[in-house]
């Protein structure tokens, strides 16, 4: 990692003005600079990563970084990243966060020597509490140091440059030991296990805020004083900690942060609890905290492109599909995943009891509950590059994606919800997690699935997929994802969507509402009653009484490029896609886009209706049923959605 010359005047982006440098280390250079688009002051850090896969990794924990909303955590704004000229140009990365006028933790000591018990602890209970919220969303800072952490005139501390140390880390900025190969942080803070060669997680940044906290009221690491950065590795390595003699109330709530074996060290949330219980911040502290919480910033002033994804069509299961996973499974399903047909559908505003919506374990809410609230993409990083895809697929689907050095998609995890519960017999695995179920299905190929059965009795699928050989295994993947939602799961319901549906949006309609009986009787062999339904009723099916003559399914769904569906086709004054035989001989899809829009993450997005037809006519014949009855679900949905006119 190179870290750049620069001088006052420069612009980065058009944007932001460099003014002043305010602070520097081994992870780049911190400046002040103007905000030329928003008027307000902010902070610039400037690096060079050393290769793409840094730099990709830099955009990463920025993304991250960028999730975190908390009063003792300094808000990522932007991240900008600029290519020099030259084929061997460097990139440049800066990563915009807040302006906080401070000291670190490490000036406030090198200053004015250690600090008292009580203002030491102050201090720690409030980066644990950063800490308490980073990792309930999964993120792990990595580099919990008394440089990382600022404090302000008025003694409310802030926790910065989460995951830039370990998006940057190199050869350079490594500690490389004879036992372990590479040992990546700062020595004087660095967590046992870390320095034994094993992975920062969440653990480790709890023993790091110990040891940070130590050094404020101790004057010196934990590991004692050294001349030479392997000195505190060996003694890290070997469990030797200094007594502390000047911690005061501070010695039992730093005994267990500091904790060698890290199962039994505790996690951010009861650390908080240990350091508060000992020295509460001052009631001023406290007072604009709780202001700063109340007016918190979530100004994300840019959206992080992506790349484009490819459509992937959806797992289709069919009735000789479920019987093969049935016997595989030794398991028999009982309930479908879209409920009884003589079932009356839930209106789109539908909601469950209060006792319900509010029980632990269950899923709510049917058009309200968030499947992205199930799943997190830090919490599957060990895996590789993952990132969240919120709007794919069908409506009640979300996805985190495991990328290559490429970039591109080489596995992921899907959620889905069910109406109905599913019901296994005693073939299969079974475990029960609080008033959740979970079933263990047997892997098929390159997918494979996990069932929860919620309290409320409906069902949450997930299910990992390989998509290239050498990927990160699919069973691994959806048990990860599985643990992750489980844990949701056991605090609550199942998270409920941030925003209501546009009132443009499919979601406010019912999949079986937009075909008339009339067309459907056009169909040969065709029952024009719905034989299966979908989750909130966004999927209906109808086939005829053998299963096999006919068969018509209308889904909405969700895709980013429509290109690749089929040929275009104007179809009731939209541009549809019609493809021929997408799902096998006799059989003919139809795309319908309905409305495009920008999602949570920034990418363009089209709601669209899927319409499917099978049977054992020619292609030719099939697609014109289904243009057909395409131009009658548009016809009306334009009269049952007329805010979408």
């Amino acid at each position: 990692m190179t870290v750049l010359t620069l001088k006052a005047g420069h612009e980065v982006a058009g944007r932001y003005l460099l003014r002043e440098p305010i602070g520097s280390g081994g992870m780049g250079v911190v400046w002040q600079a103007w905000d030329e688009t928003l008027k307000r002051i902010v902070a610039v850090k400037c690096a060079r990563p050393d290769d793409e896969q840094a730099a990709r990794r830099l955009r990463k924990e920025a993304q991250y970084a960028a999730r975190l909303h908390h009063p003792n955590i300094v808000p990522v704004f932007d991240f900008v990243e600029e290519t020099g000229e030259g084929a061997s140009a460097d990139a440049t990365c800066w990563i915009v966060m807040e302006y906080v006028p401070s000291r670190s933790l490490a000036q406030i000591v090198a200053d004015s020597g250690p600090l008292p018990p009580e203002d030491a602890g102050s201090v720690g209970s409030q980066i644990a509490a950063a800490l308490a919220k980073s990792h309930a969303l999964g993120v792990v800072h990595g580099d919990v140091t008394p440089e990382n952490i600022l404090v302000t005139e008025d003694g409310v501390a802030r926790l910065t440059d989460f995951g830039i140390a370990r998006a940057l880390w190199s050869d350079v900025t490594q500690t490389h030991t004879v036992t372990t190969g590479v040992v990546r942080g700062k020595p004087k803070y660095l967590a046992p296990e870390l320095a034994k060669g094993r992975p920062a997680d969440e653990k480790a940044d709890v023993f790091s805020l110990g040891a940070s906290v130590f050094a404020a009221v101790e004057g010196q690491s934990p590991y004692g004083v050294a001349e030479h950065p392997m000195a505190y590795v060996a003694r890290a390595i070997e469990g030797h900690l200094e007594p502390a003699e000047r911690a005061g109330r501070l010695t039992a709530p730093l005994a267990a942060l500091l904790e060698l074996d890290p199962r039994r060290r505790p996690d951010a949330a009861e650390a908080h609890r240990l350091l508060t219980r000992a020295a509460p911040p001052p009631p001023d502290v406290q007072g604009r905290l709780h202001d700063a919480h109340i007016l918190r910033l979530a100004s994300l002033t840019l959206r992080l492109p992506r790349a484009v994804r490819r459509r992937r069509r959806p797992l289709a299961i069919s009735a000789g599909a479920l019987a093969v996973a049935a016997a595989v499974t030794a398991g028999i399903l009982v309930a479908t995943s879209g409920g009884d047909p003589d079932d009356t559908p839930r209106a789109p505003d539908a909601k469950p009891s209060a006792t319900a919506a509010a029980q632990a374990g269950a899923l709510g809410g049917i058009r309200t509950a968030n499947p992205c609230g199930l799943l997190d993409a830090a919490s599957l990083s060990r895996f590789g590059d993952t990132e969240l895809d919120p709007d794919y697929g069908e409506l009640d689907r979300c996805d985190v994606l495991v990328l290559g050095d490429d970039g591109d998609e080489v596995a992921g995890v899907e959620a889905n919800f069910l109406s109905e519960a599913r019901e296994f017999d005693g073939g299969v695995q079974v475990r029960r997690v609080g008033n959740v179920r979970v079933v263990a299905l047997t892997r098929v190929g390159d997918h494979c699935e996990r069932y929860v059965r919620t309290s409320d009795r409906r069902g949450i699928i997930i299910r990992g997929e390989r998509r290239e050989a050498g990927a990160p295994d699919p069973c691994a993947l959806a048990d990860a994802a599985t643990d992750y939602a489980v844990t949701v799961l056991d605090r609550g319901p199942v998270p409920r969507r941030a925003e209501s549906w546009p009132a443009t949006s499919l979601a406010r309609l019912e999949a079986c509402k937009l075909l008339d009986t009339a067309a459907l009787d056009r169909v040969p062999d065709l029952r024009t009653r719905p034989s299966d339904y979908g989750f909130a009723n966004w999927d209906c099916e109808w086939a005829s009484a053998d299963g096999d003559k006919a068969f018509v399914e209308l889904s909405f769904t969700r895709d980013n490029r429509l290109e690749d569906d089929g040929r275009p086709k104007p179809i009731a004054g939209t541009t549809a896609y019609v493809s021929p035989e997408e799902e096998g001989e006799g059989s003919c899809v139809v795309y319908a886009p309905h409305r495009t829009y920008t999602n949570s993450v920034g990418d363009r997005t089209t709601e669209l209706i899927r319409l499917t037809v099978l049977g054992q006519r020619p292609a030719e014949q099939e697609c014109a049923t289904a243009e057909a009855l395409t131009a009658n679900a548009l016809k009306n949905l334009a009269e049952q959605l007329p805010e979408a006119k």
